[in-house]
């Protein structure tokens, strides 16, 4: 079982007793504190859903009977208010489950480029120095750098990808611009060695401290800044 069908199997049901699942698990202590994470979250959500009976509940419905005309002008705004918490409260847990998802690096790396045309139109000259101070503003990368200038950069921000504050970058490839995400190692990110769609080829590969992904029109565009980049980052 591979690891992007392994999480998925665990989003899904982490007491799973599936053969393959059980395999994955055993042999990998990631895999399993992943699983047992994943059961501590099932068990609080089950304890924040369950609602005991007051003992009391009969006299409160009988008081409540006996007050329901003077309360009858303000049960509109407490079912108002119950009702926006309600969904914070499901927005929160949704959310909570959106940001532990697995995340394919790849697919979401050509979403961005698409998302962020304007990236591709820059036609900036931006400084290895200036993109090390965008590095070290992570805080999530160490002493990682570039150490000269890697090519002619075009533009460099920092961006959001997946919940996790990435640098995203525009330099010249061979014949054309190549995009590179510098994304923080998390767990739940997903990492292909390849990938692509009808317009653009992807290819991703892991340093100490970050995942590199360069996506580009050609494999010669992708494979010239990938030199570059290994030529200028540590």
């Amino acid at each position: 079982m591979d690891e992007l069908t392994f999480r998925r199997q665990a989003y899904e049901d982490p007491n799973c007793q599936d053969a393959d699942f059980l395999a994955e698990m055993n042999d990998s202590p990631e895999q399993a504190a992943f699983v047992k994470d994943l059961k501590k979250l099932d068990n609080k959500l089950a304890r924040a859903l369950t609602i005991s009976v007051p003992e009391d509940l009969a006299a409160k419905l009988l008081l409540n009977q006996q007050l329901h005309q003077h309360q009858s002008q303000r049960k509109r705004s407490g079912f108002t208010l119950a009702l926006v918490a309600s969904v914070a409260f499901i927005a929160g847990i949704s959310f909570t489950l959106l940001r532990m998802a697995p995340v394919d690096l790849g697919q979401h790396a050509l979403a961005h480029v698409y998302h962020e045309t304007q990236a591709l139109k820059a036609d900036n000259h931006v400084d290895f120095s200036d993109v090390n101070v965008q590095l070290a503003s992570l805080g999530t990368l160490g002493d990682a750098q570039f150490t000269q200038q890697p090519g002619k950069v075009y533009y460099s921000t920092l961006c959001d990808f997946q919940g996790v504050q990435s640098l995203h970058l525009v330099m010249q490839g061979e014949h054309s611009k190549v995009t590179l995400f510098i994304v923080p190692i998390e767990h739940r990110m997903v990492l292909e060695a390849a990938f692509a769609d009808n317009q653009y080829k992807g290819s991703g590969f892991v340093t100490d401290n970050a995942y590199m992904l360069l996506v580009g029109e050609t494999s010669e565009d992708i494979n010239f800044a990938k030199k570059e980049i290994g030529q200028t980052f540590i």
